[in-house]
């Protein structure tokens, strides 16, 4: 990439907790998709790690955003500039003049056309000169090394931070497909929740994201089982400090209800399933990607209740991501992007 490179390739998975940037073939930004921006005249103050340190912690001036909810652009102002900001981050070197960007962005499979407008849009603000976009559930299916365009069918359940992205792709089409918005910002909640109700102490997002890392399960009974965990707080009464450890079967019991409705959402997608690519689902397997699939026991959870083995991509976190840059190389042989 010398001074005067015209076109600049890059691969962008907009995800509601992280935003990862692939260019060249390597990843080049993985950050929190978080901005923190100064109330009196909306100018960027952080983005990525550093605004997320922020969250919770900051005065009256600054406001911090997470600008995707849901999977989807809530605040489009926030996401163009986080978008821009983080595209600033691979070029750090001075150039005579921006390069025009050819982008593939990623998007959830249960889009509205308003919705992937808004995405469109922030990308061509950020610079974007050709747009195209590519389903996650599709994307993943790419970068965990399936076939796509093989005639059988392979069926992906993809648990980002806002949606869980359930699809059965067959010939480089979506065949089946569940997206649902509940995934491990629900689980976060759940256990924000959970300490509160029952060990009457109040933790922030942050703290129960530990929580979830290290002491989530799927499972109450696990062959590893993980140390308990020493949550510090105030007391939700007395305001006074307290220290809980959490186990991970209270962990497994307080995401019963979230998980279930998981569960429920690939069953549907499997009725939805032709008999002929069911068939081959059973045969090979359903595929599990995005940051939820990290959690303890959920593959065996969801194989036991299926009766469907299930196994867990290589890296689930950048599964989407490595699938995006994929795309990116064959723009013009995979004709499922959307332009």
């Amino acid at each position: 990439m010398g001074l005067f490179s015209l076109t600049q390739e890059i691969a962008i998975d907009l995800g509601t907790a992280n935003t990862i940037i692939i260019h060249n073939d390597k990843i080049v930004v993985d950050e929190p998709s978080v901005v923190a921006l100064d109330r009196r005249d909306d100018k960027l103050i952080a983005l990525g790690e550093k605004a997320r340190q922020m969250h919770g912690k900051t005065h009256e001036n600054i406001k911090v955003i997470h600008p995707l909810r849901d999977g989807v652009i809530a605040d489009f102002y926030a996401a163009e500039l986080m978008i821009r900001g983080m595209i600033k981050m691979i070029n750090k070197k001075p150039r005579l003049f921006s390069p025009s960007l050819k982008m593939v962005v990623c998007i959830p499979s249960g889009s509205t056309e308003v919705e992937i407008r808004a995405v469109r849009d922030s990308s061509e603000h950020a610079g974007g000169r050709e747009v195209y976009m590519i389903y996650e559930p599709m994307a993943a299916a790419i970068g965990i090394g399936i076939d796509v365009e093989a005639p059988e069918g392979s069926m992906i359940v993809d648990i980002g931070g806002g949606t869980t992205e359930i699809a059965v792709i067959s010939l480089g089409g979506i065949v089946s497909n569940k997206s649902i918005r509940i995934a491990g910002n629900d689980l976060t909640q759940d256990i924000m929740e959970y300490m509160r109700r029952q060990h009457n102490i109040k933790v922030g997002e942050r703290t129960a994201e530990f929580i979830k890392i290290n002491v989530g399960a799927a499972l109450t009974d696990l062959e590893e089982p993980p140390q308990d965990y020493i949550v510090r707080g105030p007391n939700a009464m007395t305001a006074l400090p307290m220290e809980v450890p959490v186990s991970y079967q209270e962990i497994a019991h307080c995401l019963e209800k979230t998980l279930s409705k998981i569960e429920a959402a690939v069953l549907s997608a499997l009725e939805q399933t032709p008999p002929e690519l069911y068939s081959d689902i059973v045969n090979k397997g359903i595929f599990l990607a995005g940051g939820g699939a990290l959690l303890r026991g959920l593959d065996k959870r969801l194989s036991d209740k299926i009766n469907i083995p299930v196994h867990i991509a290589d890296d689930p976190l950048h599964a989407v991501a490595r699938g995006t840059g994929i795309a990116l190389k064959n723009v013009d042989k995979f004709q499922f992007l959307l332009r």
